[in-house]
């Protein structure tokens, strides 16, 4: 059969007109003859951090209190911003324009996230507690929900609540269809997003859950504890699967690869482990930090992993073998957040020393130092393409870098 751009589409005769054939097979080499280009543009897009730096793009007076997370939507045209000021806020990556501001939450509005792919709806959980009172002389606060909201408007469309304290972690399965919520009491949560309903309560944890993961096909989720475990639930009852048992401190981060065959702990213990989800056995105990481990993450073939730690290092592993590739040193700080780039070959780094850090993933060389920010950054993220960056700081602003 023939390419779909030389299909005949007219019976004009009329020479030169947009309806003849002539006409369109003209039109059809021109774009022919325009891919390459269109190819050439495209890699330049993609491996500009080969060969430029990222430069301060914007800088956003994001909040009157610090900011606590930040995340990009799938395209990375918008990114959200939560705060200690109760609200979350929605930005155009392009313009740096404050499209909505989230209100509703009576307290620190801590974990945020998309509905990626799609990105039109945003969840946001927050803490609980605070109090005074006395007979109304105010102070109050209270709030421990997750909210989910419409991003084209702003409209609140649900209110989940349930659990008994601050609600720290949580995620929309890979559908889009349901929430999971991760909490100090010690549960995790599974909600359906379009009716509100609570569907299953992860019981079994017998310490504040602080980190949970969707697997790809979305069937299964892990949590992790401050009891020292990870435990696999079964999505669709709600049923303990599997408990990972080896760490000797609390768990602070977990992750699951794309195949959602292997998932990784990070703990205070100062280690970080490979765990092979089906037979909950320890593949690999990673060591080298001298101090507790913040963060872990894959890269998106899942062939390694980055650790952040409190002792102002980051390290790069093999997965396959457990073996550390490199070490990046450079911060004066704890490291709270690690990222990869889409492509796996810059690694991002924040740190409690006000500086954000651009690694070769390969050498753990220090390609770029992102300065600017007057107090501790928290977080860091990477837009899909790779060619921009955000930084949130407790100096209450959000800045956007680009290559």
């Amino acid at each position: 059969s023939k390419p779909i751009w030389l299909t005949k589409t007219s019976m004009s005769t009329k020479a030169g007109s947009p309806s003849s054939d002539v006409y369109f097979i003209v039109r059809s080499i021109a774009c022919m003859l325009s891919l390459p280009r269109m190819h050439s543009e495209l890699v330049t897009k993609l491996t500009c951090r080969d060969n430029a730096d990222y430069y301060l793009y914007k800088i956003l007076r994001a909040h009157i209190l610090p900011l606590t997370n930040c995340a990009f939507n799938k395209q990375g045209d918008q990114f959200i911003t939560g705060s200690y000021d109760r609200t979350c806020k929605l930005w155009q990556t392009e313009t740096g324009e404050e499209l909505l501001t989230l209100e509703g939450h009576r307290n620190v509005v801590y974990a945020i996230a998309f509905n990626n792919p799609w990105g039109d709806k945003v969840i946001t959980g927050s803490f609980g507690t605070c109090f005074f009172h006395g007979r109304c002389l105010r102070f109050v606060c209270i709030d421990k929900t997750c909210k989910v909201w419409n991003v084209k408007n702003g409209d609140l469309q649900h209110t989940y609540r349930g659990h008994a304290t601050e609600i720290v972690c949580l995620s929309f399965n890979p559908l889009g269809s349901m929430v999971a919520t991760g909490s100090m009491d010690n549960t995790a949560r599974l909600w359906d997003v379009a009716t509100g309903e609570c569907l299953h309560a992860l019981l079994g944890h017998t310490a504040e859950i602080v980190s949970l993961n969707f697997a790809t096909d979305g069937h299964r989720i892990i949590t992790g504890s401050f009891d020292h475990t990870i435990k696999v639930w079964d999505v669709s009852t709600g049923r303990c699967i599997r408990t990972f048992m080896g760490h000797n401190g609390e768990i602070s981060s977990t992750q699951f690869n794309f195949r959602s065959d292997l998932c990784i702990s990070g703990s205070i213990d100062r280690t970080c482990k490979v765990w092979d989800v089906a037979s909950g056995l320890c593949l690999h105990t990673l060591r080298g930090h001298s101090d507790e481990i913040l963060d872990v993450c894959y890269n998106a073939t899942g062939s390694r992993l980055a650790t952040a730690s409190a002792d102002g290092t980051s390290r790069v592993f093999n997965v396959m073998t457990g073996a550390c590739q490199s070490v990046l040193i450079g911060h004066d700080g704890e490291i709270s957040k690690v990222a990869f780039d889409p492509p796996g070959t810059r690694i991002l780094t924040a740190s409690s020393d006000k500086s954000a850090r651009l690694w070769d993933a390969e050498s753990g060389d220090c390609l770029q130092v992102l300065e600017g920010h007057t107090d501790e950054i928290f977080s860091c993220a990477f837009n899909y393409s790779g060619n921009t960056v955000i930084t949130g700081s407790k100096d209450n602003t959000c800045r956007i870098w680009r290559c």
